[in-house]
């Protein structure tokens, strides 16, 4: 009943939220919040966003495996931040755009946009929904079916709540919300990190010494070049996931537009790239820190790292303070990632697919109609009910935002104009071609591809483009306006 209790007060407080910037709100308010958002409290709320119910469950679980040696792609991350600030956010602005794919019919076409757009609605949809459809699984794992709810409702429920506090407000509401939750997100976690202390018997100064000195606390990889784990693989592949998966994604990048001038959005951008470093951190000396405990209590460590959070902190180990500050900490992770979604998955229907920007009965329709798909995925992925499958739906989602990267680069880095009809064909040949490579090279050497196969992948679409120009029959130099 408490943890009920909680999730009902937290979601009344998103609620308030809503109220009060819902009024008045039109599709501009939705979609770009009327470009008044303030670039601290976008900047801050975008670490919480970021940051889905997975990565609060499964980073501090990464400290069992790979030490603490996911930093290096943190690191990455910063250099990806200031990539996206001053080369991707200075285009968006002075095309005034509303989704950033639109950038691509500007410049390559009409099918390259729509081929955008559709592969951001394929890998966002999928992978969104699986994300939240982990975090449902362990709220009602750990929380739900000892009150006896139900799946189908945790889930019917979760998605409701969702759609409830975005439906009016769109973006403008999330930059308050996603603030918020970040704030509980992190408040949780720094409680649960004291709780964790407090039961081991240390200081705080004792508990930063005993972390220092543990064999998981190692950071950089600079002597194995074949490891997944190596500092230049995952340096340079941190700097191309966010320039990937956030300079080229609507729902990472729609709030960022929504700031009041292009260099107030770049003020923003980097502020939250430097967070990324001491927030996960802190999530890996969490992890750190429960293996000690798991050791002192002569407790066995779960098979998977995902379990290790959830064993002690959702099962009254730690005391019910704690299962009601992970309650809150996985809910607010899991709205402020699955609600920014939604409201980019329905912004890019509404101005990519139906071209209808302006029409408000639209969004309302395509706002409900996605949030029930999103119930949908969840329950079909709960059907399937097999960890192979969802993680092949995640390297589906890897494979997706491939042919992004290439079309970006096309654009950006060249004057050439592709045919344009060839687009949808590079995008999807691409892919293919990287899982064909993934394989054969796996088979030859037992090497296999890690973030690096998003490099690939792009570079594919980008040479598939740059061939295609050599068969467009009408000359002429690129859309000039873009360069």
């Amino acid at each position: 009943m408490l943890i009920i209790v909680t999730v009902l007060c937290y979601f009344g407080l998103l609620m308030l939220f809503s109220r009060l910037t819902g009024r008045r709100a039109d599709n501009d308010t939705f979609f770009r919040a009327n470009r008044r958002s303030p670039w601290y409290m976008v900047a801050f709320g975008m670490v919480g966003a970021s940051i889905s119910g997975i990565t609060f469950v499964s980073v501090p679980g990464m400290a069992m495996r790979m030490d603490m040696t996911y930093l290096q792609m943190c690191l990455g991350f910063i250099v990806g931040y200031f990539l996206v600030a001053f080369i991707l956010l200075p285009v968006y602005y002075r095309l005034n755009l509303t989704t950033i794919y639109s950038y691509l019919r500007l410049r390559l076409g009409r099918r390259a946009y729509k081929t955008g757009a559709s592969f951001f609605l394929l890998s966002k949809m999928t992978g969104a929904a699986v994300r939240f459809y982990v975090v449902c699984i362990i709220l009602q794992r750990f929380v739900f079916d000892r009150l006896g709810v139900p799946f189908v409702l945790t889930a019917l429920v979760m998605v409701t709540l969702i759609w409830f506090y975005t439906r009016r407000g769109g973006i403008k509401t999330l930059v308050f919300t996603d603030t918020f939750q970040t704030f509980c997100m992190f408040t949780a976690l720094i409680l649960i990190i004291f709780q964790v202390i407090s039961q081991l018997g240390l200081t705080l100064g004792e508990a930063v010494d005993a972390v220092v000195n543990d064999a998981h606390s190692r950071i950089f990889v600079f002597d194995d070049w074949i490891s997944r784990q190596n500092f230049w693989k995952q340096f340079l592949s941190g700097a191309f996931v966010v320039v990937v998966m956030t300079g080229q994604d609507q729902d990472m990048m729609q709030k960022n537009l929504t700031c009041k001038s292009l260099r107030e959005a770049q003020k923003d951008m980097c502020t939250y790239g430097f967070a990324f470093v001491p927030a996960n951190l802190l999530f890996l000396v969490l992890g750190i820190l429960l293996m000690m405990l798991a050791q002192k209590q002569g407790v066995a460590l779960p098979e998977m790292g995902d379990d290790l959070l959830p064993m002690f902190a959702a099962t009254g180990r730690l005391g019910e303070v704690v299962v009601v500050l992970f309650t809150i900490g996985i809910v607010a992770a899991s709205f402020s990632c699955a609600d920014s979604a939604l409201a980019a998955l329905t912004t890019s229907f509404c101005v990519d697919v139906c071209e209808r920007p302006a029409d408000e009965r639209l969004r309302k329709r395509a706002h409900f109609a996605i949030a029930l798909l999103f119930v949908l995925f969840i329950l079909v992925f709960k059907v399937l009910n097999s960890t192979s499958v969802i993680d092949a739906i995640y390297i589906l989602c890897s494979y997706t935002y491939g042919p992004l990267l290439g079309l970006f680069a096309f654009g950006l880095f060249t004057r050439r104009r592709p045919k344009d009809s060839w687009a949808p064909w590079v995008a999807v040949a691409s892919p293919l071609l990287c899982f064909a490579l993934d394989r054969l090279v796996s088979a030859a050497t037992g090497y296999r591809f890690g973030y690096e196969l998003l490099m690939l992948n792009g570079f594919l679409t980008f040479v598939g483009l740059w061939i295609s120009g050599f068969f467009l029959r009408e000359k002429g130099a690129a859309t000039a306006v873009v360069q």
